[in-house]
């Protein structure tokens, strides 16, 4: 799904003047903020700065024009956010590596805020002690060798199964890259919720959704400070609708997991699936308190990955 940037633009004008009342019932007195430390780029437009120069354009096709004529490191004004656009190895490996502590901590966003439990996964959580703790559960623990090795079994009963599926279609024709994504996202929500089908279905619609929703340029996310842009394109109540759909289902995963390992059942043979391990770290005692929704932003974080993937196996246009 492409979001054209002529319709934000339509729409901001509108808001435009609910804009200025805003900002003068609340006394703000625009100042001009110093540019002393900024990088070279496209002359501005009050209030929205340089979304007019993304007109008529993909957006990533449009930053690469603007980027041939101001350099590889350019500084866009977009709405309120003051964003800069790098575009070439050399300033990648500055930004990405040399002095990627300066850069860690992500922009504050809507999506991330609802649907990531208030920010709380790696992807978009601040840069600090939780965030170095969170990082560390998921390289020891959740994708160590010893743990990838552990899912083993259920990537050969699922394989197995395609297999099957696909002898049995002799002389029919199959969309093998369907099916192949589907018994890879079969593996890894196995390995992350367990055995529960139905309701890992049922996310993964929920997730898709959000992603479809989402994609593009929000505007509430350009103008951060005017909470009523958000409530009047309908993006919060919509994704807090969504949010609370799957909150539901990661609830009851989560509750049957606790169930689950209350019984004591020795003889039994069992295989920890990632809710189980954020369980046992969760009463384990961190040196940082991680909460049910910590663990839930975790998930979801792991699922939305496939489900942004699954989206484009549909033929749907998010870039």
């Amino acid at each position: 799904m492409e979001i054209e940037f002529s319709s934000l633009l339509t729409l901001a004008s509108l808001l435009l003047p609910i804009f200025i009342l805003l900002k003068l019932g609340n006394k703000f007195i625009i100042t001009k903020k110093s540019t002393h430390n900024l990088p070279p780029g496209p002359w501005k437009l009050p209030f929205i700065g340089n979304l007019h120069n993304l007109i008529g354009s993909v957006p990533h096709r449009g930053l690469h024009q603007l980027a041939l004529k101001h350099g590889p490191l350019m500084h866009l004004q977009l709405g309120e956010l003051s964003a800069v656009i790098v575009s070439s190895p050399e300033a990648a490996k500055q930004v990405m590596k040399t002095h990627d502590i300066n850069f860690a901590s992500r922009p504050s966003v809507l999506v991330a805020e609802i649907i990531s439990y208030n920010s709380t996964s790696i992807s978009f959580g601040p840069y600090g002690d939780y965030w170095r703790q969170l990082r560390k559960i998921c390289t020891l623990e959740l994708l160590s060798t010893k743990r990838v090795q552990s899912f083993r079994p259920i990537r050969e009963q699922v394989y197995s199964d395609l297999i099957k599926l696909i002898s049995s279609k002799e002389g029919s024709v199959i969309n093998l890259t369907e099916k192949l994504y589907s018994s890879t996202y079969d593996a890894i929500s196995r390995a992350a919720l367990g055995k529960n089908m139905k309701k890992q279905e049922k996310l993964l619609k929920i997730l898709e959704e959000v992603i479809i929703l989402v994609a593009g340029f929000n505007l509430g996310d350009l103008f951060p400070s005017i909470k009523l842009i958000q409530m009047m394109s309908g993006l919060r109540p919509r994704l807090m609708k969504l949010h609370k759909q799957a909150d539901i289902i990661l609830e009851d995963i989560i509750h049957e997991h606790k169930l689950a390992n209350g019984d004591d059942d020795e003889g039994a043979e069992k295989h920890e699936d990632l809710v189980d391990v954020l369980l046992k770290l969760q009463n384990d005692g961190l040196e940082l308190p991680l909460t049910t929704d910590n663990i839930k932003a975790v998930l979801v974080e792991t699922l939305s990955i496939f489900s942004y993937c699954n989206i484009k196996l549909k033929g749907y246009n998010i870039s």
